[in-house]
């Protein structure tokens, strides 16, 4: 959010913390040197942070990819533009962003689905073409994630990209969150790591004025990205911010502590020693789409003149648990 306006990330990614940035960010420290992101996904926080530099890092390599590519394509977006549209035409994929080409017959038979029912067939043969490509062409990748189930990127255990086509299109929301992102990255200096998140806060040199953002994968609720992440790594996430706040590095972190039931007991005992916000979570998975009952928190390690609830401090010393890397940042 900046100048009072959310910008989103062109990689849509359900349950990226857009609709939530309003309410968390009035939380985040007022003053960013080095804006540093361990788990960074779609990018839609970084993309309304004012900072002199972005140190942001994701252990998907396919994410990693296609934000350097566009991050690339903002020298030139005219370029980009046209190379796009002329792969859309090629497949034959729907472009409401610069023209509504489904039939309207198709709209009246499938008034909810119409999307998926019009780019099937497109959708197939570029999975075909990806999946049986030597060299992986990122233009592509982004294509199946626009075009794809959900906005997703799922593959097996072969490597191969496995999502159905989804009702979704080109429209004018994904045009404008491409110029908003080439126009916000165009100049920055911005470096993008892929790296397990220990391994890449161990490179950080950390600096007066840093910010960290978590957004880590959360223990207790559902998704492709929660597969990757267990208790054993929640402990060692919990044990670097106590070393962050023993460096007197500002720090704020997203999870959820409540969900269907279930309890994050671990990170419920720890944060007690910091600052807890509740916010209301936008959490969707597209493996339970039910009604749900959790509750998620931002927590930080310095007080908001906002926060409503706050712990007194009580540290303790911890070690990184860390790869060995050499070099800093």
């Amino acid at each position: 959010m900046i100048n009072g306006k959310t910008y989103r990330s062109p990689l849509f990614y359900v349950g990226d913390k857009y609709k939530l940035l309003p309410e968390i960010k009035k939380f985040f420290a007022t003053k960013i040197n080095r804006f540093i992101e361990p788990f960074t996904g779609g990018g839609s926080v970084f993309l309304n942070i004012k900072a002199n530099e972005y140190l942001l890092n994701d252990i998907d390599a396919n994410v990693v990819d296609i934000h350097q590519f566009l991050m690339q394509q903002a020298q030139n977006p005219d370029i980009f533009f046209k190379e796009l549209q002329q792969r859309i035409e090629k497949y034959g994929f729907s472009h409401s962003y610069l023209k509504d080409i489904v039939p309207q017959e198709l709209k009246n038979q499938y008034k909810k689905t119409y999307y998926a029912k019009f780019n099937k067939q497109a959708f197939q043969k570029l999975k075909e073409r990806y999946n049986n490509s030597i060299e992986k062409d990122i233009l592509d990748l982004y294509l199946l994630l626009i075009y794809g189930f959900n906005r997703m990127l799922r593959f097996n255990s072969k490597g191969l990209y496995n999502l159905p086509v989804g009702n979704v299109d080109f429209n004018k929301n994904v045009a404008n969150a491409l110029h908003t992102y080439f126009h916000f990255v165009k100049n920055k200096n911005i470096t993008f790591y892929n790296l397990d998140f220990t391994e890449f806060l161990s490179k950080i040199n950390f600096q007066k004025d840093d910010f960290v953002y978590f957004d880590p994968p959360y223990l207790i609720t559902f998704s492709e990205y929660n597969k990757l992440w267990n208790e054993e790594k929640e402990y060692e996430l919990l044990e670097i911010l106590d070393e962050l706040n023993n460096k007197n590095i500002n720090f704020a972190i997203s999870n959820v502590t409540h969900y269907k039931g279930k309890i994050n007991k671990l990170f419920l005992n720890w944060s007690k020693k910091y600052f807890i916000q509740n916010v209301k979570s936008n959490y969707i998975s597209y493996h339970d789409n039910s009604i749900k009952t959790f509750n998620e928190v931002l927590v930080t390690n310095y007080q908001s003149k906002i926060i409503t609830q706050t712990n007194m401090f009580e540290t303790k010393t911890t070690n990184f648990v860390t790869k060995e890397i050499t070099g800093k940042l």
